[in-house]
């Protein structure tokens, strides 16, 4: 069967899936119904990447970071040997309090499996990385890990969450990882992946995350190599080559290391153009010309739509033009984001609204809040 979709594969770019559902009173619900959403989009992807993140899992461990790794090679022995390198990195570097393998179902017939361990663990800081933030050693860490390690990554690295992923159609991975009823979370996101420019692989797949934040995304960013040089003069490491990754870690930059609020920070990644800046009041334009002269970098061109998620908050952006798809929808306290309403209507057929978010515009959901901030909140001009 992935021999035969390898056959049929072809560059498209119009593909692509994404999903995102919120409980935003914080209940906590099964990945039922958001697998049964994505799964509904099987025609977006081609089984070459799926892939799911949920927020709030981890109840018994939600103070310690919560490291999925990925040990990639195909000979056992290698993945073992690569398991005790990292085992004693980690040791050296964090208190370990739980580990285990994640649980998987060992009869799903996905494509090259690797070993997926998961660990529990809280900075250990020594010398001058004593007066790091915990979340940058961390990042600091991870970048370490990718950039270095052969036949090891780092998928997810936040807390109480994560992310399950790998090649094979989100449904797929959905039984692989034991999805429908292990877990239970307040948001989930969820991904089927039709790749443009990148190989097919396990850490390849949707969602991108660092710390808590995660990415899913459809669409083609040509801006890559610029953002990328961007990134990397603040101490990322781009490994996998691939567009969604340096959203991921210019979402990082802009809204953890900076502190940015949404509404600025999908101004840096969809701005306006000049001509739509020149006719704003005099405040607004010396601020978004600030934003485009100091982050211009960070402009994501091409067409794009993404779910952005991190604790307590989901965010769906899509490019200022709305070249890819996007539907938002709320059932209460519930909100969901998706490339098609269809799949929105599929698990929740009574909707209280229903709308397509403007281009560039950002759509966020936050626990705790009954109103849901959307672009008339953040106008151009």
């Amino acid at each position: 069967m992935v021999r035969r979709r390898r056959e049929l594969y072809n560059k498209e770019i119009c593909a692509c899936s994404i999903f995102g559902a919120m409980n935003r009173d914080g209940d906590r619900f099964t990945g039922h119904d958001v697998i049964t959403a994505i799964a509904n989009m099987h025609v977006r992807g081609n089984g070459l990447g799926g892939g799911f993140a949920a927020y709030g899992i981890y109840p018994d461990y939600k103070d310690y970071y919560a490291f999925h790794i990925m040990f990639t090679s195909d000979s056992e022995e290698t993945r073992r040997a690569a398991k005790c390198i990292l085992d004693a990195y980690l040791c050296q570097n964090f208190d370990i309090v739980y580990d285990e393998e994640i649980p998987h179902d060992e009869a799903c017939k996905v494509s090259h499996p690797p070993l997926a361990w998961r660990y529990f663990a809280l900075p250990n800081k020594k010398g001058d990385e004593a007066c790091l933030p915990d979340e940058d050693y961390v990042v600091k860490k991870v970048m370490w890990i990718n950039s270095s390690m052969e036949n090891t990554y780092v998928f997810s690295s936040g807390k109480n969450m994560g992310v399950f992923k790998g090649v094979g159609y989100p449904e797929e991975m959905a039984d692989y990882f034991l999805l429908h009823d292990t877990y239970r979370g307040y948001i989930w996101t969820a991904h089927g992946r039709f790749p443009t420019n990148t190989q097919a692989w396990w850490g390849g797949a949707h969602p991108f995350g660092l710390l808590d934040w995660t990415v899913v995304h459809n669409g083609e960013i040509s801006s890559y190599g610029t953002n990328r040089w961007f990134l990397e003069m603040y101490g990322y490491k781009c490994t996998l080559q691939t567009d969604t990754e340096v959203i991921t870690y210019a979402v990082d930059l802009l809204m953890r290391r900076n502190k940015m609020p949404i509404d600025l920070a999908s101004k840096v990644m969809a701005p306006p153009i000049w001509n739509a800046i020149d006719k704003m009041d005099a405040k607004k334009k010396k601020l978004y010309s600030t934003l485009r002269m100091v982050y211009g970098p960070l402009l994501m061109n091409g067409p794009f739509t993404i779910i952005i998620a991190h604790e307590g908050e989901m965010i769906g952006l899509g490019d200022r033009i709305r070249l890819r798809p996007l539907t938002a929808a709320t059932r209460g306290p519930m909100m969901y984001l998706s490339s098609e309403e269809a799949s929105i209507r599929l698990i929740s057929p009574q909707l209280d609204e229903v709308w397509t978010p403007n281009g560039g515009e950002p759509v966020v959901a936050k626990l705790n809040s009954k109103k849901v901030v959307r672009d008339e909140i953040f106008p151009l001009s």
